[in-house]
């Protein structure tokens, strides 16, 4: 079974022993970052050094998240890292249409195992508007997430809760795409794992799996959160069994009604807790 990713953790390109540290510290995908924390003047050296660090496969996956389309780097960005044996998808920032993503697949070197993953970051008003277009925009997206950070900013928003609208807009999006659920942006406090805790119950209320995370320190935190509970556990093998020794829509001893949306959302959930068999 094919592990479900649940904590993705983001690390600078420039700084080539993190990178070798993040790869051991339990991360389910490593995304290496050549944009937002890798200044100018070490934009190229990053992408050099990322390059000779993903020559070979890795033990997990590794994403690199290339610099801003529309910036100098990012052509060399996709024309130096896409083909990489070591490099599992290539993360695309700040996307604001398909267009973007339809000449990125088109025009990246494919690597031996065939065209390289892409996955789309939607960081503005203009980005989300297009969301569902940019899911379907080429079968080499294979996700599409939010950049939080440069969303709030973009929309003037102070307040938490002004972005739960777009963050269902993208989750809704990728679902009608046939793409997998997003992962929720980064926590920014690495010291407040009980602020990450909470927004990843509110993050898996609005149809979240799992998160990216900028430190180790949050990613036990991620996966708790977003792995069943004893308790779900429990519902969704009674749902299961129920299903099984009676066709159809039925009520359960407790009162509870289930019928097969119920029923696949409990082997969904089953499914989730046994992605490490």
């Amino acid at each position: 079974m094919k592990k479900t990713p649940l904590t993705w953790l983001y690390v600078p390109g420039d700084r080539p022993e993190t990178v070798t540290k993040a790869l051991a510290c339990g991360a389910d995908v490593v995304i290496v970052d050549l944009e937002d924390a890798v200044a100018p003047d070490r934009k190229e050296y990053a992408r050099t050094a990322t390059a000779e660090r993903l020559r070979e496969p890795q033990p997990v996956p590794v994403h690199v998240r290339v610099n801003a389309l529309d910036s100098p780097f990012a052509a060399a960005d996709l024309r130096t890292l896409a083909a990489l044996p070591g490099v599992s998808a290539l993360r695309l920032p700040k996307v604001t249409s398909p267009h973007q993503i339809t000449r990125v697949a088109e025009t990246v070197p494919p690597a031996d195992r065939g065209a390289t993953p892409l996955h789309a970051l939607l960081e503005s008003a203009l980005g989300i508007e297009h969301a569902y277009a940019i899911a379907c925009a080429h079968p080499s997206l294979r996700g599409i997430a939010l950049g939080e950070a440069d969303l709030r900013a973009d929309l003037g928003v102070r307040d938490d809760a002004g972005l739960d609208w777009s963050r269902a807009r993208v989750v809704v999006a990728a679902r009608a795409a046939g793409l997998a659920p997003p992962p929720q942006s980064v926590h920014p406090d690495i010291r407040d794992l009980e602020g990450l805790a909470t927004s990843c119950a509110h993050g898996r209320t609005l149809g979240f799996l799992g998160r990216a995370a900028i430190h180790p320190r949050q990613l036990p935190i991620i996966e708790r959160a977003y792995l069943p509970t004893q308790h779900e556990l429990e519902e969704a093998e009674t749902i299961v069994k129920a299903a099984a020794t009676e066709q159809g829509a039925q009520a359960l001893p407790d009162g509870r009604f289930i019928d097969a949306a119920v029923v696949a959302m409990a082997q969904r959930t089953l499914s989730l807790a046994a992605r490490g068999d």
